[in-house]
């Protein structure tokens, strides 16, 4: 199994991307009380580090701003997962209480300022991939229900995506997840990425997932790094 970035390195040769593969998951449907402290105090930081900014002022959240606008999204109405994240932090909310996996990496996103986004293993299908959109691409938004735009059905061409050989796994690069594979307290394998565009330190962010998802979901990490210069790899710990 690889990951392949090869159809953005020319139009974005900043691009790394850093690919973690979990196994042997524990996945707690509920944040522990010692990672929901964590998380508090991580959103603190936050708030202390970038309130008061403008959110477009953020290096971390400008750089996608800008990668957004390249192929087609002028506003923010989409924002890519990791502004919202930061623009929740700020605003004082509590952050989503999703599961023992999710939550931790989350907090990983809003403090390194990067976007982070997982699938369960088990539900991917061939290599992962960062590439242009196709006009026979699927995609089942996760929101659901009345929250999911009828608009959001099947990517736009030009759009950048994240997919499998089967589906698209997250639409607008890093917006919103397809539902067909998230991670759930059934997780048992688990493949993640922490997507850079040259700013900030993915090396550190990867460090820091890896530690938590050992932490608080029993489980195993094996981590490859992906760039421009090489943009196919084979993935450790598949």
């Amino acid at each position: 199994m690889r990951v392949d970035l090869s159809e953005l390195a020319s139009a974005f040769p900043d691009i790394r991307v850093g690919v973690v593969v979990a196994s042997d998951l524990a996945v707690p449907a509920e944040r522990s009380d010692e990672l929901d402290r964590l998380i508090r105090e991580r959103a603190a930081a936050v708030r202390a580090q970038w309130g008061g900014r403008e959110l477009g002022d953020i290096p971390g959240i400008k750089v996608w701003r800008l990668a957004y606008k390249s192929f087609g999204i002028k506003s923010t109405r989409y924002r890519c997962s990791v502004e919202r994240l930061v623009k929740n932090v700020l605003a004082d909310r509590e952050a989503p209480r999703i599961n023992g996996f999710v939550d931790a990496y989350n907090a990983v996103s809003a403090s390194h300022v990067f976007p982070i986004g997982a699938d369960d293993l088990d539900r991917v299908v061939g290599d992962v991939v960062f590439r242009w959109s196709r006009p026979d691409d699927t995609f089942v938004d996760m929101a659901g229900g009345d929250d999911a735009d009828p608009a959001d059905a099947a990517p736009k061409p030009g759009e950048v995506v994240y997919a499998d050989a089967e589906k698209v796994l997250c639409r607008r690069w890093n917006w919103r997840q397809d539902a067909r594979s998230l991670v759930s307290p059934t997780s048992r394998r688990v493949v993640l990425t922490i997507q850079s565009l040259g700013v900030g330190d993915l090396d550190a962010a990867l460090a820091d997932v890896c530690d938590l998802i050992e932490r608080f979901c029993a489980g195993r990490t094996a981590v490859t790094v992906a760039d421009a210069r090489e943009p196919v790899k084979e993935l450790a710990g598949v």
